[in-house]
């Protein structure tokens, strides 16, 4: 599935490509909206933003496009009148003089009033979002420190949409690798260093994954090891998905268990769970 990262930078697309202009056609092709079909046509898009995992697509007569991408959703953005080739379904195509933003294979979408938004089932229950200006070390703490949160497994909690919303399964483990915490440990286990060293590594990694479109593993190793010849993939990660391959850091194999209904990878080594 996408992460918060993904999600943004999808976003900045979208964003450029169609806010501040007229929807000449906006089709639904989902049976359940297709009685939308028509009623944004000529509607100026106002804004696009993101929170958490879920898009948001503002028309200037107070509706809102709801989508989530869920775990095959896409967005592409082409020129106007230009047909992807592709074998996915098209769910949503917001179409504008120059250019058209087309939602693939996600089905999680719904029309709602703008100012109905704080009311939606998923939306009301988000955390902030881990790429907001405003999520810093302070409110991270805070969190970290909440009774909702203190006594939950690392490795659930950093997964939890209503803890910090954006996280998902590969920035969980490459956080918690980084900080050198295995996931069953919870915040109240962990000295103020620990929390700080926690809050810190969250902000840095869902950075620096959005700014180079993906990459958690050091910049510098990942550069070398692609110009060395490794894929994108192979070089972008500290541990995740790099069950049987030596820790960067103390050469110990990476293992991989389950944790929150999810496979977790870690190093042994340097994540022990005392």
């Amino acid at each position: 599935m996408p992460e918060g990262p993904e999600i943004r930078r999808a976003r900045d697309t979208l964003a450029a490509a169609i806010e501040g202009r007229i929807a000449r056609q906006v089709r639904f092709h989902l049976p359940t909206l297709e009685s939308w079909n028509g009623r944004l046509d000529g509607r100026r898009i106002i804004k696009v933003e993101c929170r958490g995992k879920a898009m948001l697509t503002h028309f200037d007569n107070g509706l809102s496009i709801y989508s989530h991408n869920q775990l095959y959703g896409r967005w592409v953005v082409t020129p106007a009148g230009e047909k992807p080739d592709t074998q996915r379904q098209l769910r949503l195509a917001i179409r504008c003089d120059e250019q058209q933003a087309l939602l693939y294979s996600a089905s999680d979408i719904e029309v709602w009033p703008a100012h109905e938004l704080a009311a939606h089932p998923f939306l009301r229950k988000l955390g902030p979002d881990v790429l907001d200006e405003g999520t810093n070390r302070g409110l991270l703490l805070e969190r970290l420190s909440d009774r909702r949160f203190r006594g939950r497994s690392l490795g659930a909690l950093l997964t939890d949409q209503g803890f910090v919303a954006g996280l998902g399964n590969y920035l969980r483990c490459e956080i918690l690798h980084v900080c050198g915490l295995h996931p069953a440990r919870r915040p109240r286990d962990l000295d103020e260093a620990g929390l700080e060293r926690l809050a810190d590594g969250i902000l840095r990694l869902c950075r620096q994954s959005y700014e180079t479109g993906g990459i958690t593993n050091e910049l510098s190793r990942a550069h070398a090891l692609m110009q060395a010849g490794a894929s994108f993939e192979e070089a972008r990660f500290h541990v995740f998905r790099r069950a049987g391959l030596p820790c960067y850091r103390c050469n110990t194999t990476i293992i991989q268990i389950r944790q929150g209904g999810q496979g977790c990878y870690l190093c042994p080594d340097c994540q022990s769970q005392y």
